[in-house]
């Protein structure tokens, strides 16, 4: 993310730590039938999901992905039933060439760690100069990509970035984030690119289309197409057109 390299970073599958909160019984029914509402909702059903990523990481829970629905419910939710599994597959074929197909978590070359830290920012890095290295379905990286998500979403990710990595409906809400307001080196957010007809090429752009699109690495574009026809198959759905990028 801007300065994004999203191309299927690789990190480790070690098993995440879960935040878990204490509720009144009351608040938890409440929970639980809003869980079950957006579940029931959403058109990829917990089946499916489990078909997609067969070997996914357990920190990647399909109640943690509905549970993050209500922060764009546009997601997925837009326009006619086919356009809505057309999106889903969209999104969840690029998380799955970012992730390794969900399996890995957090970025592993601690190498890395301390260069997402941009000092120009007035904010600066309050978590460490090392903490804000890629996190989640979309591998969240910068301080400046952590602030304008926490801002976003209401979380202060800025202070504690680690709530990517151990919260799963945090960790796919900072996805939902980048998918439905973020165009990265594109000209359009991915949501609106499977929204209005664009084609799902338009979404490669918009997430790494500096390093991939224009002949830049068709292999990595492959792979995600490959995912996307494969996703769109298990929904049902043709995949439309324009592909590539």
């Amino acid at each position: 993310m801007h300065p994004r390299i999203l191309g299927l970073l690789t990190a480790t599958g070690a098993a995440a730590v879960l935040c878990t909160l204490t509720l009144a019984p009351a608040a938890n029914a409440q929970k639980a039938g809003e869980d079950a509402t957006a579940a029931a909702d959403f058109v990829v059903s917990e089946a499916q999901f489990d078909a997609m990523f067969p070997d996914r990481n357990a920190f990647y829970t399909y109640d943690g992905l509905t549970a993050a629905l209500d922060a764009y419910p546009g997601f997925s939710n837009t326009g006619s039933d086919t356009v809505k599994r057309q999106e889903a597959a969209a999104f969840l074929a690029n998380v799955s060439h970012e992730t390794g197909g969900l399996v890995h978590v957090v970025e592993q070359n601690q190498a890395n760690y301390p260069h997402y830290c941009d000092t120009t920012q007035p904010y600066g890095c309050p978590a460490g100069h090392d903490k804000y290295y890629g996190r989640g379905p979309v591998q969240l990286s910068w301080n400046f990509n952590y602030k304008a998500a926490g801002d976003a979403l209401g979380i202060d990710l800025l202070n504690n970035p680690d709530l990517v990595q151990n919260d799963a409906s945090v960790a796919w809400k900072t996805g939902l984030w980048y998918w439905n307001t973020q165009s990265g080196p594109g000209t359009m957010t991915p949501h609106d690119a499977m929204v209005n007809g664009s084609g799902f090429g338009e979404t490669i752009r918009a997430i790494n289309g500096s390093l991939e699109c224009d002949g830049g690495n068709p292999a990595q574009v492959e792979s995600r197409i490959d995912h996307y026809e494969r996703f769109t198959q298990l929904l049902g759905v043709e995949p439309g057109g324009d592909l590539g990028c």
